[in-house]
């Protein structure tokens, strides 16, 4: 195969993964126009439509989707060929792809990403956010990062955080309306801002325990929504009572008494995030070196401890 047959491939796979022309060419260095050319030139050389194009999306045909499912996993074995023999040289390079919550994104990934471009220069991060659980294997990702009891089967898992404390909060001002709820029985007669399971549809019931005791409670109110930010708006604007995982927003708030906690006793532990990838390939080196800094590993142990301490 000559090198233009294998980049012309390499793009219509990037373009199939990525869903969009514009971020297949930003992933790839090349420009809309050029990208589109190089498609246009792989299908008048196979003389078949791989691509169905709108103004909005683009997905593959029949014939696209077969020729991407026989050269995907070689694409990726080549990619990782590479990094391995890098690695081997002790460069640690290549893309490193992740599909991530938008609560592990903000809190466990931002901060980190300057640290990890100082140690590795050479390794280009790719992260979605993508709260919907998407398979990683299907989207060809080298990771996922999820909630521990929602990951996909057949993966080896790294845990990120302890578990994590639903805390249920409201606004001082609603709870002066309408009164602060003693037990979740009480949730019956308040207004509660709800969650919408990505990926599954259905509205989440409201999990409490408390000595041994557990209710599930269908709580209703003003607003659903499947979005973080929305909800913690929501609260903050005095909607209803809001029971949240993510406490990035929470933390702060309650520090501020903008907003007060309640059933703290009945509350229960949710489980902590966790990055996964696929038990049937190898990690490359790049995505060991982004575990080691998800994890603060790659700090030396005075400063981890003053980490643990804060």
């Amino acid at each position: 195969m000559r090198g233009s047959e294998f980049a012309e491939l390499k793009a219509f796979a990037a373009v199939v993964e990525r869903a969009s022309f514009a971020r297949a060419a930003d992933h790839l260095g090349l420009s809309p126009s050029a990208l589109s050319q190089t498609i246009r030139q792989l299908e008048a050389r196979l003389g078949v439509r791989l691509l169905n194009r709108t103004t909005r999306s683009v997905a593959p045909t029949a014939a696209g989707a077969r020729l991407h499912e026989r050269i995907a996993p070689l694409i990726r074995d080549m990619d990782d060929a590479v990094a391995e023999t890098s690695a081997a040289a002790g460069q640690t390079g290549g893309t490193l792809r992740i599909n991530t919550l938008g609560m592990a994104a903000r809190q466990i990934i931002a901060p980190r990403l300057g640290r990890f471009h100082r140690a590795h220069p050479n390794v280009a991060l790719d992260i979605v956010v993508d709260d919907a659980l998407s398979d990683i294997v299907a989207g060809r990702f080298d990771a996922g990062i999820r909630v521990g009891g929602r990951l996909e089967k057949d993966m080896i898992a790294v845990r990120l955080t302890p578990d994590v404390k639903m805390i249920a909060v409201a606004t001082p001002d609603y709870l002066a309306r309408r009164g602060t709820p003693r037990s979740p029985a009480d949730l019956h007669g308040h207004a509660c801002i709800n969650w919408r399971l990505q990926g599954e549809g259905r509205v989440y019931r409201w999990e409490f325990e408390r000595k041994g005791k557990r209710l599930d409670i269908a709580a209703e109110g003003p607003l659903i929504t499947n979005h973080q930010d929305v909800g913690a708006a929501a609260a903050l604007q005095g909607l209803g009572i809001l029971y949240a995982y993510d406490h990035a927003f929470v933390d702060e708030a309650l520090a501020q008494r903008r907003l007060v906690q309640v059933l703290a006793d009945w509350s229960i532990a949710g489980p902590g995030l966790f990055l996964y990838y696929s038990n049937r390939r190898h990690p490359q080196a790049a995505l060991g070196a982004f575990i080691d800094c998800l994890l603060d590993r790659d700090l030396p142990a005075s400063k981890r401890q003053a980490k643990a301490k804060a």
